[in-house]
């Protein structure tokens, strides 16, 4: 029973019984009221016989044939004034009686279930218009076990007929099923089995059919899905190579550039006014460059950054992030701190004062001069914006926003900043998003949720 073809098989005959159960009542009322029909044309056949009688009456003999062949133990026939009577002796009392001209549908099912359960016998009285001749009225006295006997007798006869044609169905249910949806999916149960064990083999991914249905549409996403993954295994397998390189260097380079600091330091006491005027930028390239080696391991490296979480004044952090902003020597950019002194939140304070950084940081090296950090509650959230008044982002920059190495607007960029900044909102529970841009300014939002 644990497999999908047993169930279907399972189901497949208790929905037929079931269906068979539903018209098995009304199939036994039919019945029953077919055998009292035919009762009563065969007593109006029998009592014909008396019409073709001089005086109505006949013999014992045939009287007794007569009623023999009826199945009945005395028949009253009545047209218009007239009565004919057919009878041996005096009639015996009578227990029940069913009267098909009056009798509905619910009553006579009821009633022929109660004849099925019922063994005792009884005398059941038939009252009804002859089949023969609406206008003649004909009771018939029978003993209820014949009727009883010829149900039962009836209802096996459906029983094995319904169990037949429930294993038929079944059956044919069954192997079509088998065919048509079973097969499919045991392909593509076994094809994702062996292709979990190793996705980077292209031989393991599925081949779609042309089916046009469900099962086809399945194999072909199926198909797609497994290229993508193929593609993102591949993509994460060259990551982890570069992340592998990065580290290895990452040692050497921080030895060659600080022996470039060591150098430097040298430089600043020369004489010399033209290597004094340099020094200052040779050495912020050189601590550029170790930053941008840190912050290239810190993105490829396998470990998320260590969460601890604070409540601190957001106020405070926009103040500090003002007085040790870096900019470039000829950038001459403000900021306007709009935020709240009151307005506190709980996160990370390094990790937020990052995000908040590197967005103001961008705003400059794109060429803004003004930038307004606001903050305002929206709910159960707190949304920070970043707005600036720069020229807007290029389209590239706009079709590859969030995308580590790709989405930089400078020439030389890696685009990590965006791209850390909003992995660092997603460890808060929140999201980093563009609310707009153009040649007015741009706006970033960094919306927290508040606990």
């Amino acid at each position: 029973m644990h497999s999908l073809s047993a169930r279907l098989l399972v189901l497949t005959i208790s929905f037929v019984m079931l269906a068979e159960v539903l018209i098995f009542g009304p199939s036994v009322a039919r019945f029953r009221v077919a055998w009292m029909e035919e009762k009563l044309g065969a007593a109006h056949l029998a009592v014909l016989a008396l019409e073709a009688t001089p005086d109505g009456m006949v013999g014992e003999m045939l009287r007794d044939r007569l009623l023999d062949h009826v199945g009945a133990i005395a028949i009253f026939v009545r047209r218009g004034p007239s009565r004919l009577v057919l009878t041996r002796d005096m009639p015996p009392s009578v227990d029940a009686t069913v009267d098909l001209m009056h009798a509905g549908w619910p009553t006579l099912i009821g009633e022929a279930f109660a004849a099925i359960g019922r063994t005792e016998n009884r005398v059941l009285r038939i009252m009804g218009h002859s089949p023969k001749d609406p206008n003649v009225i004909i009771q018939v006295l029978v003993n209820e076990r014949d009727l009883h006997v010829a149900l039962v007798d009836f209802a096996w006869r459906i029983f094995w007929l319904s169990a037949i044609i429930s294993l038929i169905t079944a059956a044919l249910v069954y192997f079509a099923l088998q065919w048509l949806l079973v097969r499919p999916m045991r392909r593509i149960t076994a094809n994702i089995v062996e292709f979990r064990d190793d996705p980077e083999d292209a031989r393991r991914s599925i081949r779609a059919s042309d089916r046009s249905d469900e099962i086809g549409i399945a194999e072909r996403e199926l198909a797609d899905m497994q290229e993508d993954l193929r593609g993102a295994l591949r993509q994460q397998s060259h990551l982890a190579a570069l992340g592998t390189a990065v580290a290895k260097v990452n040692h050497d380079l921080r030895g060659i550039l600080s022996s470039a600091l060591l150098v430097s330091d040298r430089l600043e006491t020369s004489a010399d006014p033209d290597v004094k005027r340099i020094t200052p930028r040779l050495v912020t390239a050189i601590e550029r460059a170790v930053a941008l080696c840190a912050e290239t391991l810190n993105y490829v490296g396998k470990e998320q950054p260590a969460f601890k979480s604070e409540r601190f004044s957001l106020h405070a952090l926009i103040v500090d992030i003002e007085e040790n902003l870096i900019l470039p020597e000829t950038a001459e950019a403000t900021l306007d701190n709009a935020v709240a002194e009151s307005l506190e939140i709980e996160g990370d304070r390094a990790q937020l004062y990052r995000v908040v950084s590197n967005l103001a940081h961008n705003a400059v090296e794109a060429g803004a001069t003004h930038i307004v950090l606001s903050a305002r509650e929206n709910g159960q959230n707190i949304e920070i914006d970043v707005r600036d008044n720069g020229s807007g982002l290029p389209p590239r920059a706009l079709e590859n926003l969030f995308k580590p190495f790709d989405g930089s607007v400078k020439v030389g960029g890696t685009g990590l900043g965006l791209a850390i900044s909003a992995e660092l909102m997603r460890n808060h529970g929140g999201s980093l998003s563009l609310v707009e841009t153009d040649a007015n300014g741009t706006c970033f939002r960094a919306s927290l949720p508040q606990l």
